[in-house]
């Protein structure tokens, strides 16, 4: 007789684990029948798919059928724990599952204690959240962490406690629902590859507590960890390994970042139900979507370089069904930096329905350097699609490092040698290139193979500081039309657009981080400067300051964006239209179609009527972006890094 299948076994667990769930529910204080029900319709509609993944991770275990009922049971208890206000949230969400299709969504992200000193201070800026127009505010780490280095918060002592200079987990929760009422969902960084070195599991593992010793990797023997290293990518090559000496243990621990940041050991399914507690309590504070930091690195396998296994993909999708089931609002952000191929394998809807997009990031800024869109095009011509229900984050720098994420097959298609190519990027986007605009820094560089990521703000990576510094207004116009640029692509190639807090401002770097001895080695401070809202509100007062020329632009493509649904929710087409300059791409929804192209290049720039043509535009059209109507019969002329918004008014306008 052959053994039941795995759905076979999915049935038969669901049904015998329904009434032990439903009596351990139950016995809550606070649960009702009709509570039940919600939650187990859920679970009956999640179960087979959530079944499949556990039973992939943990199947082998003789204590398997123990820990579903644990896992599935903590998802009842939070669905439980959920307030009235959020489970309505969960049922708008339900009812519009594309709301992160929006024309209007638009996200911004920062530093609480560098934008408004704590809490406080971020509740009281909502007003000027608002009026730029945020429907997304992604707050970065703002946990409990150790003194001194932390990785500026990416090592969380506890993820029910707020940082005490920021605030407390009330004042969150607080924050959040105010957000919501004005239309801002929060967003946090969910930091679940590791923890800090003084996380309670972490203290329990160091004192020698054998079972919070399985919740890391650790090991007796330098000799076990040579076999694991000699695999691994570096991520810090200054650090020199990947494993960490722990003198009170006694063991070696698995460090991938950082020393003070310990890897967390998923083989182990407390681990998996742990994290997943912490996860469901944040959503219970009103978090509507998590950052899932460092997806790449949270399955280890031996004999690999431990970076997308399969199982960090069933982790992902199990969590996903268990907050389907405890907090249907919650959506999880992949955050993976890593080749352009594994990165689209995070984005699914059962997965993670928004991801960042580091390719678009980089190759933007390759673009602006080298004055050519052959790579830029020819990398989202292969790897911009995804599934209609999830959605990009397009950013154009973020809190972390520059890396040069392309794909080098592809680059070498069009003649171009990837670490070359690199090394020229980083040259020129720390000014070393001669004639670069660009002032940046370099972080990690390795001075054996020229290897380096950058750090810089938007405004001085685009050459706005120096320009300024130069005092040449025809430099500070080009630089402010760079910005611009950046922004445009952004704003209608599809997806979320995601702003760093100050960007929008024209934030130039502060060197001063490097005389602060916790900073001064992390050259990634110099685009974490701490906010002067005084002197950016007398900046925006004046309005021939590059300030407000860069916000009234911001604004002006905002609210364009807004009236017109197809630069959400219509498909991306990228062209290969007859200038490499022009970064060219149709945005189509059922009728409407829009003609995007981007010049990026200081020099004008023509796109051939016959190439018009070719993608319906004939006659007229009018560009949405400076309201003016254009004869197309003469070809398009583009201004030095114009970028144009073309709606066909012509009789065979698509």
């Amino acid at each position: 007789m052959n053994p039941p299948s795995l759905s076979d076994q999915a049935a038969l667990s669901l049904k015998r684990l329904k009434p032990r769930w439903r009596s351990r529910f139950l016995q809550q204080p606070t649960a009702t029948e009709a509570q039940w029900q919600t939650l187990w319709e859920r679970t009956e509609k999640q179960f087979p798919a959530l079944f499949d993944r556990l039973h992939a991770l943990y199947g082998g275990r003789y204590d398997f059928f123990y820990h579903l009922e644990e896992i599935v049971f903590e998802a009842l208890n939070a669905g439980l724990s959920r307030s009235t206000e959020l489970q309505q949230l969960d049922l708008r969400r339900l009812s519009n599952p594309n709301w992160i299709h929006d024309p209007k969504m638009l996200g911004a992200t920062g530093y609480v204690d560098l934008q408004a000193g704590n809490l406080e201070g971020i509740r009281k800026q909502i007003p000027t959240y608002q009026e730029l127009g945020l429907t997304y505010l992604h707050l970065m780490p703002l946990f409990a962490r150790p003194d001194g280095e932390n990785d500026g918060g990416y090592a969380v002592s506890s993820y029910r406690d707020v940082d005490p200079p920021l605030g407390t987990m009330a004042e969150l929760a607080q924050l959040a629902q105010e957000l919501r009422e004005a239309g801002i969902s929060l967003v946090v960084d969910f930091i679940f590859n590791h923890t800090a070195n003084n996380h309670e599991w972490a203290s329990k593992a160091q004192s020698g507590d054998p079972e919070f010793q399985q919740y890391y990797w650790m090991f007796d023997r330098e000799e076990e960890t040579t076999a694991w290293q000699q695999h691994l990518r570096l991520i810090f090559p200054d650090r020199g390994g990947s494993f960490t000496w722990c003198e009170k243990s006694q063991k070696w621990v698995w460090t991938t970042f950082f020393e003070f940041q310990w890897d967390l050991n998923y083989s182990n399914p407390e681990v998996f139900r742990g994290m997943l507690a912490e996860m469901l309590f944040l959503a219970n504070q009103g978090i509507e979507v998590l950052r899932m930091d460092a997806v790449a690195f949270i399955w280890k396998r031996a004999g690999t370089d431990c970076e997308n296994q399969p199982e960090a993909h069933w982790i992902l999708q199990a969590y996903n069904a268990l907050c389907a089931i405890a907090a249907p609002a919650l959506l999880l952000k992949s955050e993976a930096i890593v080749h352009p191929d594994e990165v689209a394998r995070y984005i699914r809807p059962d997965e993670c329905r928004l991801s960042y997009n580091p390719l678009l990031m980089a190759l933007l800024w390759e673009s602006l350097a080298t004055r050519n869109t052959r790579l830029l095009r020819a990398s989202l011509q292969a790897r911009f699609p995804i599934d209609p229900e999830c959605t990009w984050v397009n950013y154009l720098r973020c809190h972390d490092d520059i890396g040069w994420t392309f794909d080098d097959a592809i680059a070498s298609q069009l003649g171009i040698d990837g670490a070359g190519h690199r090394k020229f990027l980083n040259d020129f986007y720390t000014g070393r290139f001669p004639g670069s605009f660009a002032r940046g820094l370099p972080f990690q560089e390795n001075p054996v193979t020229g290897d380096a990521r950058i750090s810089g703000t938007l405004a001085s990576l685009a050459g706005l500081e120096a320009a300024l510094a130069s005092g040449a207004p025809e430099a500070v116009n080009l630089a402010i039309e760079r910005i611009l640029l950046l922004y445009s692509v952004i704003f209608s190639i599809g997806g979320i657009p995601l702003i760093y807090l100050g960007d929008e401002s024209g934030m130039l770097n502060d060197y001063s981080f490097a005389q602060r001895p916790e900073q001064a080695l992390d050259s990634r401070w110099v685009h974490r400067p701490v906010r002067d809202w005084s002197q950016e509100a007398q900046a925006l007062n004046d309005p021939n300051s590059p300030a407000a020329r860069i916000r009234v632009g911001i604004q002006q493509r905002l609210q364009l964006r807004c009236s017109i649904p197809v630069l959400a929710q219509g498909q991306t087409t990228f062209l290969n239209v007859d200038n490499d300059h022009v970064f060219a791409y149709l945005r189509n929804q059922a009728s409407q179609s829009l003609l995007l192209l981007n010049n990026f290049t200081e020099r004008p720039q023509i796109i051939s009527s016959n190439e018009l043509k070719v993608q319906g535009f004939t006659d007229q059209a009018q560009d949405l972006l400076n309201s003016k109507r254009l004869q197309l019969s003469g070809g398009l002329h583009l201004e030095p890094y114009q970028a144009c918004w073309l709606q066909s008014l012509g009789p065979e306008a698509h």
